[in-house]
Order: structure tokens, then C-alpha cells, then sequence
């Protein structure tokens, strides 16, 4: 019998290639199950999002056949997804905003808050610098160090926080780290707005050390976010969902797209407030006072939506750390999770390599581009000195990179592209975009070329949301198991903001065309750190690799054999180093079913004790009576992992044992599908 650390994690199903030709949908059918046994064994273990009518794994099947079957899904589920929004707008017009309100940017609200106050930061240096002179320009007021300062420790407070909520995250639970970060930035926020000084110079140094203080609890945003926001796409229950499946990607990129929102917002409010306090207009030169204004009502409106932020975390989210404290009571362990630690450094240290090295490389180019986007866009614009005209023309590179976010969102989860192929070829598109221009600069910034390099600028902010920005993200947060997936997160998550700030020192000191020559090798690094370490989970089901994590942290990685370590979801270096070696398809079907009993077994077991100690029953396993009448009417057939015949049988034995030909069986399957979509719809 699997140890009772194996279950849990939903039901697999035969996955292998089809080398034989009898690799059948029927191989669910054991020694004497009916056809409704049948039926919702085969809805369990053979998920028609995943197989095909044969039975067969997407990623096992030949090229050509695996193009229609994921064209056939995808196109099924967006008429699926396109009926059900019809259906919501003819009962209420407004109902699909109010779903992509509750599902996307609540989950995202943290992330569009710091996106607002973080990108701000560049936003705003052109217009204190304007009214400000003798501040920003000579440095006859205020000292140089602390005005480069203003970058470096905002960067730093963000490190700071990704690294240490990662680990309070995995420690106390993700609740309490997402009100920890809500109550941080609120604080911070509050700090700006208030930010002064005697001097001009001492109100430099508050606003220096609040932009610190309000980084650490933008820094917990990112593994907090992440982490929360991948667990609740993944169901609690023991089989994952085909929402789950499908979709779990589009779920976190969605939340994590609200970033773009924020810095669209940011910018959007600034020459709002900039036109109500200027007199209605936008061009210089701009008094101390209005720029006072306009800077900190910037950061009181989004301190309101902060606050609230603080009540809905510890009001409304009170299942955030369920996930992890079911990992936790499965391992039997409280506090942090050392060992799930040190297996992981052990096991998937190249993919914390992948993930910190690639965010590392994006963030390079991506936040040095925001944070000094103001000289940039100058370049399109020279001789201008009015703040409006670089807002303006950043608004547009923001909306483009909008499309990026909401391109990645629908395509992230496409199997035939996916997280993996998305990130190579944005780094790549990236590095050919800005290294183009890096060895002609003069002809591309001050000639001819203008209009070129303006669309290869904003290109190059389209691919990297559609690309490595978006995928850094949440392939940080899948690749690692859940005790310390927070802690993984926000260690590459820190390593990309030490790019960052490699970004915010070097370009101090470096003029724009030379920034051209050195950014684009960080696009190229990233790729081959992505295409070298970093492992493809689109259209794996995490259930599946919590499974695989449990074998490894009980010592018995030899006996997992299941599609976690299918080539497909095996980076290159896993699949050269040979991880992939145990994987077979008719082995782990079999000790899926018996960990599937084995789970019965026990909730049977705690039910009758719960019945001889009069007390209520809890039905909180869900088993359907066709699969509780199956086990109770084969009890003594179990332990079967290696399939001597008295158990359940691997799929090419189940389909001989039956006698069936393979018309017939595929017949019935066809049959069975078209029932299992209708109760689907239904």
C-alpha cells in the first residue's frame, strides 16, 4: 500500500507513448467493473483535456496528431467560454465585469498598487528635477549620493522584502504574509505622501528611506501573490479540476497583468493632477507648489486603495494558507520546512538557477528601462522640456506593453507554445530589438532610422510582457513544491531585483547609446538559461508533481513514474542528467489506483471510528458511490503496484484481458466522452 505521505494529489491515468497500438482509452476497465464504474473512472483518470480517445498523453502523441487534439480542445473550450459569457450578459449585462473584477484584479490589487507606486518613481524625477534645479540638476542643494540613492534603496527595500516574506510566507502562511505586505506599503505610502524635510536635502533623505521601507512590502508582494494566487487555481480537492488544467496559468498571469494596470493608471493620474494644479496647463515651468501637489496627492490615492487592501486580506482571504498547511500536515511538520529546503537545493537546484538566473537577465533591461524611461523617451523627443510630451509618449509604450500582458494571459497556458517557448523567444526578440540599434545608434536615435527605432522600442516593451516578464513569474512559483515555494519565489524574485539595481548604478554612470550596447546580452543569457534549466509545466497538473515531491521527500524518487518527469516537463539538463529514466505510463497507472484505494481505505477507516465513537459524520473525501462500490466490492485485490493479474491492470493488459478489439473499445470510449461533455456542460 502507498505511504499515506503518496495521496492526495488526484488520480493519474496511463500516459505513455502508444507504441504497440493497444494503448487504449478502456485501460481504466479492471477485472470485473461495470460501465458505470467505468464511466467515472475513466472522467478520473483519463481527463479528455489531457487524452485523447486512445488513451494517449498530449505530449507523447506525434506532432502532427498532437496539433489537432490541443487545436480541438482549445477550440472547444472557447466555445465553452465564449457560450458562457453569452449567457452572463443576457441575465445581466454587467456580470462579466463584475467575474473579471473578483477572479483577476482583486487577486492582482497588490500587484496594480505597487505597479502604480513603483514605476511613479521615474515618473516623477523629470518633474521634481524641473521645479527643483539646484536639487536635481546642479547639486548645489542636495547631496548627489542621495538623489542616486532614490533607485538603489527602493530596489534594496525590495529585496529585503522578497527575501524575508518568502520565508514568513512559508513559515507563518501565506495570509499572514499578504497582510503583513498590504500593512507594510500602506505605511509606506503614507510616508511619502507626509515626506519632508528642514532642507531641501533632509526632505531627500525621508523620501529616500520611504521609498526603503514601502519596497519591503512591494518586495513581499511577488512570492505572496504568486504563491496564493497558483494554490487557489489549484482545487483542494484530490483530483485537480479542468479549469485547473486548463487555465492555471491564465489565472496567475491575470492577476499579475494588474502591474501594467497600475503603472497605466500612475501615469494617467499624474497628468491629470499635473493639469488641475498647473492651471490646466502641461508646460513649463512648473512651480514648487504645484509640483508638491501633484506629487503627493499621487501617493494618497493609491494609500486608499492600500487600506482597503489591508481589510480584504485579513477579512476575506482567511483560506489563503489552506494549500500549505495541507502540505505541512501531510509531512508532519510545523514551523518552517527545512528539510522540503534542502531537498530542493538537492534536486532542483538548475532550476533555481533558471528562475533566478532569467529574472535576473529580464530585469536588466525591463526596470532600467523604467526607471530611466524619461532619457529614452527624450531621444524621440529632443529638445523638449516639458514633462507632458515624455508622458505622453510613455502612456503609449505602457498601453503597448498592456497588450504584451494580456497576450501572454491567453497564450501561457497553450500547449504548442507555453511558458517555456514564451520566455526563450521574448529574451531573444528582445536582445535582436535593442541590439540592432546598439551598433548604428546614431543613424536609429538622431537619422533616418527614428520612426524604426521608435517601433523597436515599443516592440521591445511588447515582448518582454508576452515573454520573460509574465513567465518569470509564475515559473517561479510552479516549478518548486509548496513548503517552499514562497521562500523559491522570492529568492529569484530578489536575484531579478539585483538586476535592477545592476540597471540603476550602471546607467548613472553610462550614457543611453552605450546602455543600448550592453543590455541586449542579457535578452541572449536569458534565453539560454531558459532553454538549458528551466522545465516546461505548461499542461502539467500540479497535483502530479506534488505527487512526485512526496516520493522524493519519503527517499523513493526510483519509484515515481509518472508524467512529472515526462521529457516534456524535464528541462534539457534533467533530461541529460537522465530524471526522466523511470518514467512509465503502465506502472504509474497502476499505483495510481492503488493510491487511490489506499485513501478510501482510510477514509472508510476514520468513518467507522468516527461512527463508534458517536460522532458526526464529516464526509470530506467526496468519493462517488461508483468508485466506493468498485473498492468495497474488490477489497483484497489491492497492493498490486507491480500488476501480477489479481489487481487493476496496466492499459495494454486490461485491453487483451477483456478481449475487446480496438474498434470496439474506441467505440465505447467515443461513447463515454460524448457523456462525459454533456454532464460537463450540464
Amino acid at each position: 500500500m502507498a505511504d499515506s505521505s503518496m495521496r492526495d494529489y488526484g488520480i493519474a491515468a496511463p500516459h505513455g507513448p502508444n507504441m504497440g497500438g493497444q494503448h487504449v482509452a478502456t485501460a481504466d476497465i479492471m477485472m470485473d467493473m461495470n460501465k458505470s464504474e467505468s464511466d467515472v473512472f475513466r472522467s478520473l483518470l483519463l481527463p479528455d483535456d489531457s487524452y485523447d480517445e486512445t488513451g494517449t498523453y498530449w505530449a507523447d502523441m506525434p506532432l502532427w496528431r498532437r496539433l489537432k487534439f490541443v487545436n480541438k480542445v482549445d477550440s472547444q473550450e472557447a466555445k465553452k467560454e465564449l457560450s458562457s459569457i453569452g449567457r452572463m450578459i443576457k441575465n445581466d449585462p454587467l456580470s462579466p465585469i463584475g467575474y473579471y473584477m473578483r477572479n483577476m484584479v482583486i487577486p492582482g490589487a497588490g500587484l496594480l498598487l505597487e505597479g502604480y507606486v513603483l514605476f511613479s518613481i521615474g515618473n516623477v524625477k523629470p518633474l521634481l528635477a524641473s521645479a527643483f534645479p539646484g536639487c536635481w540638476d546642479s547639486h548645489t542643494v542636495c547631496n548627489e549620493t542621495w538623489l542616486q540613492s532614490i533607485e538603489y534603496l527602493e530596489i534594496v527595500g525590495i529585496i529585503v522584502g522578497q527575501i524575508l516574506v518568502g520565508i514568513v510566507g512559508d513559515w507563518m502562511g501565506r495570509r499572514f504574509g499578504l497582510i503583513q505586505d498590504a500593512t507594510i506599503m500602506f505605511i509606506g505610502l503614507l510616508m511619502l505622501t507626509a515626506a519632508w524635510g528642514v532642507t531641501l536635502n533632509g526632505w531627500v533623505i525621508c523620501y529616500v528611506w520611504s521609498l526603503f521601507f514601502y519596497g519591503i512590502g512591494v518586495g513581499g508582494e511577488y512570492p505572496m501573490t504568486a504563491t496564493s494566487g497558483m494554490e487557489n487555481a489549484v482545487g483542494s480537492g484530490k483530483v485537480s479540476t479542468r479549469d485547473d488544467r486548463l487555465h492555471r496559468g491564465r489565472k496567475v498571469t491575470s492577476a499579475f497583468l494588474m502591474q501594467g494596470w497600475g503603472q497605466f493608471l500612475n501615469q494617467v493620474i499624474l497628468i491629470l493632477l499635473l493639469l488641475i494644479f498647473h492651471s490646466g496647463s502641461g508646460n513649463p515651468p512648473y512651480s514648487k507648489v504645484s509640483v508638491q501637489w501633484t506629487y503627493r496627492v499621487s501617493f494618497a490615492i493609491p494609500a486608499v486603495g492600500t487600506l482597503w487592501l489591508v481589510y480584504f486580506r485579513t477579512y476575506k482571504m482567511k483560506s489563503a494558507s489552506k494549500q500549505l498547511a495541507i502540505a505541512k500536515k501531510k509531512q508532519h511538520v510545523t514551523g518552517y520546512d527545512v528539510q522540503s529546503l534542502k531537498l530542493t537545493l538537492g534536486y532542483f537546484g538548475p532550476r533555481l538557477i533558471a528562475t533566478a538566473g532569467a529574472w535576473f537577465a529580464n530585469d536588466v533591461f525591463f526596470y532600467g528601462n523604467k526607471l530611466f524611461q524619461a532619457q529614452f523617451i527624450s531621444v524621440l523627443n529632443p529638445g523638449s522640456q516639458s514633462v507632458m510630451t515624455n508622458w505622453l509618449w510613455n502612456l503609449v509604450n505602457v498601453g503597448v506593453a498592456l497588450c504584451g500582458y494580456y497576450l501572454a494571459s491567453f497564450m501561457i497556458d497553450n500547449k504548442l507554445y507555453g511558458r517555456k517557448w514564451m520566455q526563450i523567444i521574448g529574451f531573444l526578440l528582445d536582445f535582436i530589438l535593442f541590439v540592432i540599434p546598439a551598433f548604428n545608434y546614431e543613424y536609429y536615435a538622431e537619422g533616418a532610422g527614428i520612426n524604426s527605432f521608435m517601433a523597436m522600442y515599443f516592440l521591445s516593451s511588447f515582448f518582454n510582457q508576452f515573454g520573460p516578464n509574465s513567465v518569470t513569474f509564475i515559473a517561479a512559483a510552479e516549478v518548486f513544491p509548496t513548503p517552499i515555494r514562497a521562500t523559491a519565489h522570492g529568492f529569484s524574485a530578489a536575484a531579478g531585483k539585483l538586476g535592477a539595481l545592476l540597471a540603476a548604478v550602471l546607467y548613472n554612470y553610462i550614457d543611453v547609446p552605450t546602455r543600448f550596447l550592453v543590455v541586449p546580452w542579457f535578452g541572449l543569457a536569458g534565453a539560454l538559461l531558459t532553454w538549458l534549466f528551466l522545465p516546461d509545466t505548461t499542461g502539467l497538473d500540479l497535483k502530479e508533481q506534488e505527487r512526485r515531491w512526496a516520493y522524493i521527500r519519503d527517499g523513493r524518487e526510483a519509484d515515481y513514474h509518472g508524467v512529472a518527469i515526462h521529457p516534456k516537463h524535464l528541462s534539457v539538463w534533467e533530461r541529460l542528467r537522465g530524471v526522466g529514466k523511470h518514467y512509465d505510463a503502465a506502472r504509474d497507472y497502476e499505483q495510481r489506483v492503488e493510491e487511490m484505494r489506499g485513501d478510501w481505505e482510510a477514509a472508510m477507516a476514520r468513518r467507522a471510528e468516527e461512527k463508534e465513537n458517536k460522532e458526526d459524520l464529516v464526509d470530506e473525501d467526496g468519493w462517488s458511490s461508483e468508485v466506493s462500490t468498485f473498492f468495497e466490492r474488490t477489497k483484497g485485490r489491492g497492493g498490486n503496484a507491480k500488476g501480477n493479474g489479481s489487481g487493476p491492470l496496466s492499459p495494454v493488459k486490461a485491453a487483451q484481458a477483456n478481449g475487446a478489439g480496438k474498434e470496439a473499445l474506441l467505440e465505447e470510449d467515443e461513447k463515454g466522452g460524448r457523456e462525459g461533455s454533456s454532464s460537463d456542460s450540464a
